[in-house]
C-alpha cells in the first residue's frame, strides 16, 4: 500500500473516463441518447464500486409509531414511523423521526442518515432508542443509552431547518446496516441472504444497504400527505456522504442531492491520489463495497469509472458538495474536481453545470446547478454548511416559505 499524499506535486498524471462515451466507443449525441449511457455507468459502479442492489428490496410496511407537538425554538411536529421489510419470512425494522414546521403542508423536506441512532440528532426524551447495534462512544455492549441524546445535535441544525420552512427527515445508518464488518447478519443484506455474505464480486456493501434505506425512507416521505415528495433532498456526511451520492445516482425520487465531506468513494476522484486512496478505505472498511473494488487497490487507473461520473449520474437534478479545507484526507480539491467533471453531463443536458472554473475560496460558495463550497475548519457538518444547503435547495427547488404559505391558503 503506497504511503499517504498530500502533496499536490505527487498527484500523478490521470485521464478521466469521458461520462458521455458509450462502452462500445460511440459517443452520446443528443440528450435523448443519455439514459443509455447512463445506465451503462450506474452498471459500472454496481459491478466495481457500490455493489448491485437487489431488486425486490421495496414496498416496505410503515406505521406511525409517536407524534406530538414539540418546541425546537419554533412550534414544530415530531413524528416517528417504523418502516418494516420483510423477506423470507424475517423482518426488518428501521426508525425514521421527522421533524415539520407546525401546521404546515407539503414541506420540502431534507432526508439523511445518522451515525449513531435517532436520539443522537435532538436532546428529546421522547425519540426511540434504536434496538440495532451501535458504535461509537456508546457502552461496550454497542446498544444505545439514555446518555447518548443530543450528543449529535450540533451537526443538524433542526431550528434553523424549521425556522426557514424545511422539514428533516433522519434514520440510523445502523438500523439498515451495522457498521462494522460482522454486521452482515443482522442488516438488510443478511435479511436478502440469510446464507451469509455472497461470493459475487458484485455483492453490495454497506454504503450500498445505507442508499437502499434512503430509498425506503422515500418511499414513506412519498405518503406523507403534510411532504412535498417532490422536493425531498437526500443528504450525507462523510461515508454518509458516500451513500447519498449512490442513493440520488439510483433513485430520480430525490429532487436533490448534497455530499458533505464524503471524499473517497464519495465526491473526490480516485485517480488523484491524495489523502485516503482506494487500497486504504477498502483496508479499513472491508465491508463498505464490493468485492471487486478490492482489485483496484494501488490501481485507481484502471478503475472503468471514477466519482465525476457518479455526481453526473444525479443530472439533471441539483446536486451540491461541502469541502472543508482542513479535511485533507477527504480531498477537498478532489471533491471539487469530482464536481467539475460531470459539469460536461449537467451542460450537456441543458444546465448551467458548475459555473466555478477554479476553485472557489474558502467560503465563496458556487449555487450553480451543481454547487460547490469550500469553509475553514475540518471535517464534520457545521451551521454554515446547512445554511448553504437551504440557499442551494431555495434556489434550485423553491424557497420552503412560499410552499408553506401556499399550503395554508
Amino acid at each position: 500500500m503506497r504511503e499517504v499524499n498530500y502533496d499536490e506535486a505527487r498527484v500523478p498524471p490521470y485521464e478521466l473516463p469521458d461520462p458521455l462515451r458509450l462502452l462500445d466507443g460511440g459517443r452520446v449525441d443528443t440528450p435523448a441518447g443519455w439514459p443509455r449511457r447512463r445506465s451503462e455507468i450506474l452498471r459500472l459502479f454496481a459491478e466495481h464500486v457500490y455493489g448491485r442492489t437487489p431488486a425486490a428490496t421495496s414496498n416496505p410496511e410503515c406505521a406511525v409509531v409517536e407524534e406530538g407537538a414539540v418546541a425546537v425554538g419554533h412550534p414544530a411536529l415530531r413524528r416517528q414511523v417504523r418502516i418494516t421489510v420483510m423477506a423470507s419470512g424475517r423482518s426488518l425494522g428501521m426508525d425514521l423521526l421527522l421533524y415539520l414546521p407546525a401546521g404546515a403542508v407539503r414541506v420540502p423536506v431534507f432526508l439523511g442518515l445518522n451515525f449513531g441512532g435517532n436520539h443522537t440528532v435532538a436532546a428529546d426524551p421522547a425519540i426511540r432508542l434504536p434496538g440495532s447495534w451501535v458504535g461509537g462512544p456508546e457502552p461496550s455492549d454497542h446498544r444505545a443509552t439514555e446518555a447518548g441524546r443530543g450528543r449529535a445535535a450540533g451537526s443538524w441544525s433542526i431550528e434553523a431547518l424549521l425556522a426557514r420552512g424545511y422539514g428533516l427527515a433522519t434514520m440510523y445508518c445502523g438500523d439498515a446496516e451495522p457498521d462494522h464488518p460482522g454486521g452482515f447478519p443482522d442488516g438488510i443484506r443478511g435479511l436478502l441472504a440469510p446464507g451469509g455474505p455472497e461470493a459475487a464480486d458484485d455483492a453490495w456493501g454497506a454504503l450500498g444497504a445505507w442508499a437502499w434505506g434512503l430509498s425506503r425512507a422515500m418511499d414513506y416521505l412519498e405518503t406523507d400527505g403534510q411532504v412535498d415528495r417532490r422536493r425531498v433532498a437526500v443528504f450525507g456526511h462523510s461515508r454518509l456522504g458516500k451513500a447519498a451520492l449512490w442513493a440520488g445516482a439510483q433513485d430520480e425520487r430525490f429532487a436533490l442531492v448534497v455530499s458533505n465531506n464524503s471524499g473517497c468513494g464519495g465526491a473526490s476522484l480516485s485517480r488523484r491520489q491524495y489523502g485516503e486512496s482506494v487500497a486504504r478505505i477498502n483496508t479499513a472498511f472491508p465491508h463498505w463495497f464490493c468485492p471487486a473494488f478490492q482489485r483496484y487497490n494501488d490501481r485507481e487507473q484502471a478503475l472503468p469509472v471514477d466519482q465525476h461520473m457518479l455526481i453526473a449520474l444525479v443530472a439533471p437534478r441539483p446536486v451540491y458538495v461541502a469541502s472543508a479545507a482542513d479535511d485533507r484526507w477527504a480531498d477537498p480539491r478532489g471533491e471539487f474536481l469530482g464536481a467539475q467533471g460531470a459539469d460536461p453531463v449537467y451542460r450537456f443536458l441543458g444546465t448551467d453545470g458548475l459555473a466555478a472554473e477554479e476553485m472557489p475560496g474558502i467560503e465563496r460558495p458556487e449555487q450553480s446547478t451543481i454547487g460547490y463550497h469550500l469553509r475553514p475548519g475540518g471535517h464534520g457538518v457545521t451551521p454554515y454548511d446547512w445554511e448553504r444547503f437551504m440557499d442551494f435547495a431555495d434556489r434550485h427547488t423553491g424557497p420552503a416559505r412560499a410552499a408553506d404559505a401556499e399550503g395554508r391558503a
